[in-house]
This record gives structure tokens, sequence and C-alpha cells, in this order.
């Protein structure tokens, strides 16, 4: 198990950009696939990306495709999702998630394939 730390959340408005960060400890955090969901008010978790362990095969939701990207620094065991024209759809509790499992490529989008989660990081866009 890894302890993960998200921050970089705030209020923003519609077209802002803002970075999330993902910090890793206690644990190999290089071998791990990290994946970001979020919680928008009154609805459940849904997947927003993620990012294999050597940085390669990006997942991105539909809804965030060309605004957002993720990428890692396994140096700094450190994961960001750079979110760029931020929308009020995108207002949530952002966290980030980690997995050892080895079925990326078919998993990533199921946060029952993540066992490692951090506490969130809220992050609310104003119109």
């Amino acid at each position: 198990q890894v302890l993960l730390v998200e921050s970089g959340g705030g209020v923003v408005q519609t077209g802002d950009s803002l970075r999330l960060s993902c910090k890793a400890f206690g644990d190999r955090f290089s071998d791990y696939v990290v994946g970001w969901f979020r919680l928008p008010p009154g609805s459940e978790r849904e997947f927003v990306a993620a990012i294999n362990w050597d940085g390669g095969g990006p997942r991105l939701r539909d809804s965030v495709e060309g605004r957002f990207s993720i990428s890692r620094d396994n140096v700094r065991s450190t994961v960001y999702l750079q979110m760029s024209n931020v929308k009020p759809d995108d207002t949530g509790i952002y966290y980030c998630a980690a997995s050892s499992s080895l079925n990326y490529n078919d998993d990533h989008d199921s946060p029952t394939f993540y066992t490692s989660w951090g506490q969130g990081t809220r992050v609310t866009v104003s119109s």
C-alpha cells in the first residue's frame, strides 16, 4: 500500500487552468498504475484519467479529452492532472488512486481496480 495525498484544488472560473498533484509515500511508486476520479456534487464517483507505471498509455474521460492531461514523475513520486479550459461540470472532489495490478488496459477506469486512495482535493468551477 501507498499513502496518497492530493493537492492543487481550489475555486476557479470557467476557462481557467489549474494543476492537481498526487504525492505518494511509503512504497515503490514506480510500480503503480495511478488514476484520477472525481465526485461531482449530488452524483457518483466517476473516472477522469489514468496513467501506467512507466508513464505510457494515458487514458482520459471523453468529456475532458483535449482539456486535461495526465503525467507522472516517478523520481518525485508524483502524478499530475493538468486541467485547462475548465467548465462548471468539472466541479467536484478529485481523488487519486493507485493499483499494482497488471490489467491496466482493461480495468483502468474502474474504481475496484485501485487499492489505495487519497483523501481528495476540491475543485469548484464558477461561471
